[in-house]
């Protein structure tokens, strides 16, 4: 029987049913100011609570809304106190109100919770949900390495290492606005590196942490110096592809044997796919935020973890 999950980020807008093997996702981009690198929250919020209807009419037309037997929203960044934002408000409001119209449980999962059952699916590795495993969460506000343990019918994560200040997500859509592309600059900058190559920036590592505040002033530089975009683009993929790579290769050495999965926006790249071929990624619809992996808990929780 068909679940529903609820998801608004950052970013995004998302609704999707799962039924145990498949399902669809409706997602729709929140709008950003041109020039601009984000929203406030007051301004996702009220996008959310706009967006929400549609997404969920665009549902009910494809005949998707029958037989709901649980409902899941986002309700905070991660599944660890004090994690919150208010942009998830409108999901979890909406959410609770119609498990509670259709007399069916509610389910409160994390951002990062989805994001890590939507990669295990799309990759077609669902077992990954019941065994241990190293998994990147590689987004605009994100990028971190993760060691994920099935807890009860859902997904805990501990933080091993990533980036200690900028995002590689927030490197990528700052270069994207110094070489004037539009906002969030990702598919953008990616099919720019895919036309040359360039070499990594040396970042500096300290067990499976790093910071990449340094590669933002190298970009300024060489923006500044007249390098060409192209250049400017490979440098920065070339540089994060380094970064993972080389944190990843830490990580197994530490935990051996464990699989290795990226998702999250940035995992999307067709660059970094190329580059980390050794690791596992969610499919590109499902790497940037969805509410997919969010149904496939609620399904989870509501069938026992089956």
């Amino acid at each position: 029987m068909p679940t529903l999950g609820i998801d608004t980020s950052n970013y995004t807008t998302s609704v999707a049913v799962f039924d145990g093997v498949g399902g669809k996702n409706i997602g729709c981009a929140l709008q950003v100011r041109e020039g601009e690198l984000g929203l406030r929250q007051s301004d996702a919020l009220f996008q959310h609570v706009r967006q929400l209807p549609q997404l969920f009419a665009a549902l009910r037309e494809a005949g998707l809304l029958h037989a709901i037997t649980a409902v899941a929203a986002s309700t905070q960044p991660r599944q660890v106190q004090g994690s919150y934002m208010p942009c998830f408000l409108p999901g979890e409001g909406m959410g609770r109100a119609l498990a509670d119209t259709l007399d069916v449980p509610f389910y409160p999962v994390s951002h990062q919770q989805g994001h890590l059952a939507a990669a295990a699916w799309s990759a077609g590795r669902m077992d990954l949900l019941e065994t241990p495993h190293l998994a990147w969460h590689l987004s605009g506000g994100t990028t971190e390495l993760l060691l994920v343990t099935p807890e009860g019918n859902g997904l805990h994560a501990v933080i091993l290492g990533g980036s200690t200040d900028i995002s590689a997500g927030q490197l990528i859509d700052r270069t994207g606005k110094l070489l004037g592309l539009p906002f969030p600059a990702g598919k953008a900058l990616d099919a720019l590196a895919e036309t040359c190559g360039a070499q990594a920036f040396p970042v500096k590592i300290d067990g499976f942490s790093f910071s990449l505040s340094g590669m933002e002033n190298k970009v300024g530089e060489q923006c500044r110096q007249g390098e060409p975009p192209a250049h400017i683009a490979a440098f920065v993929f070339a540089t994060v592809c380094g970064v993972i790579r080389r944190v990843t290769d830490a990580a197994r050495a530490l935990y051996p044997g464990l699989p290795v999965i990226c998702s999250g926006g940035v995992a999307s790249s067709r660059v970094l796919r190329a580059g980390l071929r050794d690791v596992l990624f969610a499919a590109p619809e499902f790497a940037t935020d969805n509410a997919m992996g969010v149904a496939i808990l609620a399904y989870r929780n509501e069938k026992g973890g089956t």
